[in-house]
């Protein structure tokens, strides 16, 4: 029998989604309920009691919810700023797996012979995060792998917890409805599903090694097809530092790193309209050639978010707006993202954002990302004056497309304070879309995603 024909005794299970919904419900149902009261009451002033509850509730449970509050925690305005801060404290940690049940979990999916399959298996993972843990390996053929086991009934567990983070995005709506939230919640309950696809996953890992083929700065690591299955990827080794442990190199090495870390987010979003939405530091580390830095490993890969080339072009149309003055280029660009019944007064308070975002961009000189800004505290002031904003001039939903792209543009940036980089993203921006045109996006983006079999 095929990996692929072995029954799912994990797919999405009725007893463990209530057995989730029991142990979740109860924590988020009696701060939902806190928060409600507040609200009732008039007590705004006590949210951050309320957003301490909330993170202290959510703190004493592992799995997909807390990948969750954490996403929530770095979008822009998908919460309260109060509610942001202290969910941005949680830790993914998860207790990892025992030996006795990895050896169970392996079998499941490699086969009773799993074990014949390496030349050797550490029995102590080396990683564990909320969905899953990492175990370095031997190939029989002498290379280091990478060997990452999802957690058992995960398909269970998100389904169980979006359904309770569904109850505090309606809170949130009600009680602030500035933004709303709902397409916020179904893009982030899409990817954190696609997360859960370890098939899926090792397409992603193809089409960005395909991606960045040409990019020396950057490397990906390589699938081992044979031993990978829905719940178990096996990749390719990286050897790499911490990214942290480089801050206090010379301004050189750390260009050097920032630069690398431009072109993996960039090139793969302006060339074939992908991105990595998870800028995470602990997805990164950095590869060293005769004791120098020389560029990054991207190493996870669950959360890829492939737009239409369409959104792609409205990136660069509203680049080109503001640096030519164009306003009916930049309200092009917007509703080609999906925004709706624009008037001159939002529009006024989306280009806060936008000018936020492509500042750095436009500004034709070496620079750091953001002078005297803590990386934690990246783009929170505009969040604010766009969230105050809207409170008098909005609502507006904000299109699911743009959750991501400006997730992953904020993390990207956090990555760059903390390297104190000073680099020209003018001039590195330019080149990423010096041949740009919509077409050329769609081309590329059809063959790379048939070549990584995701087409």
């Amino acid at each position: 029998m095929s990996d692929s024909d072995r029954p799912d005794s994990e797919a999405n299970r009725l007893t463990a989604r209530a057995a989730r919904y029991a142990r979740v419900g109860a924590r988020v149902g009696g701060v939902a309920a806190r928060i409600a009261g507040t609200r009732m009451l008039g007590l705004e002033g006590r949210r951050e009691g309320n957003a301490a509850a909330l993170a202290a509730a959510l703190g004493g449970l592992k799995g997909p919810i807390m990948k969750v509050a954490q996403l929530m925690a770095t979008i822009p305005d998908a919460l309260p700023p109060e509610y942001a801060a202290e969910l941005a404290t949680l830790q993914s940690q998860a207790p990892p797996m025992g030996w006795a049940f990895v050896k169970r979990r392996m079998m499941a999916e490699l086969g009773p012979d799993w074990m014949a399959r390496f030349s050797s298996f550490e029995r102590e993972p080396a990683a564990a995060a909320s969905l899953g843990q990492v175990h370095r390996a031997v190939a029989l053929d002498g290379a280091a792998l990478a060997v990452k086991l999802q957690y058992p009934d995960m398909q269970s567990a998100v389904e169980a917890d979006l359904k309770q983070l569904d109850l505090v995005f309606a809170l949130h709506r009600r009680m602030d409805p500035a933004i709303d939230t709902t397409e916020i919640a179904q893009e982030i309950g899409e990817r954190v599903r696609e997360e859960l696809d370890y098939r899926r996953e090792a397409g992603h890992a193809a089409l960005y090694a395909a991606m960045l083929a040409d990019e020396p700065g950057v490397r990906v690591p390589r699938v081992r097809p044979e031993l990978s299955t829905g719940r178990l990827l096996t990749l390719e080794w990286l050897e790499g530092r911490r990214l942290l442990d480089f801050t206090g190199e010379p301004l050189e090495v750390r260009n050097a790193i920032a630069r690398a870390m431009f072109a993996a987010w960039w090139l793969p979003f302006s060339r074939f309209g992908v991105i990595h939405g998870d800028p995470h530091l602990g997805n990164y580390t950095v590869f060293e050639q005769g004791g120098q830095a020389r560029g990054i490993n991207l190493l996870d890969y669950g959360c890829i978010r492939i737009f239409p080339p369409s959104f792609v072009g409205g990136v660069v149309d509203l680049y080109e707006g503001i640096k030519a003055g164009d306003e009916a280029r930049v309200v092009h660009a917007y509703e080609t993202w999906g925004f709706k019944g624009l008037t001159r007064e939002l529009i006024e308070v989306l280009n806060i954002w936008a000018g936020f975002i492509y500042g750095p961009l436009l500004d034709d000189r070496v620079r750091t990302i953001a002078d005297g800004v803590a990386p934690g505290e990246y783009g929170r002031r505009e969040a604010f004056r766009v969230h105050k904003a809207l409170k008098e001039k909005g609502p507006v939903r904000v299109p699911r497309e743009f959750v991501f792209m400006d997730r992953a543009a904020i993390g990207l940036g956090g990555v760059f304070l903390h390297l104190a980089a000073e680099l020209n993203f003018h001039a590195l921006f330019e080149e990423a879309i010096a041949d740009f045109s919509v077409e050329r996006v769609a081309a590329r983006q059809g063959a790379a995603l048939a070549k990584a079999g995701l087409g």
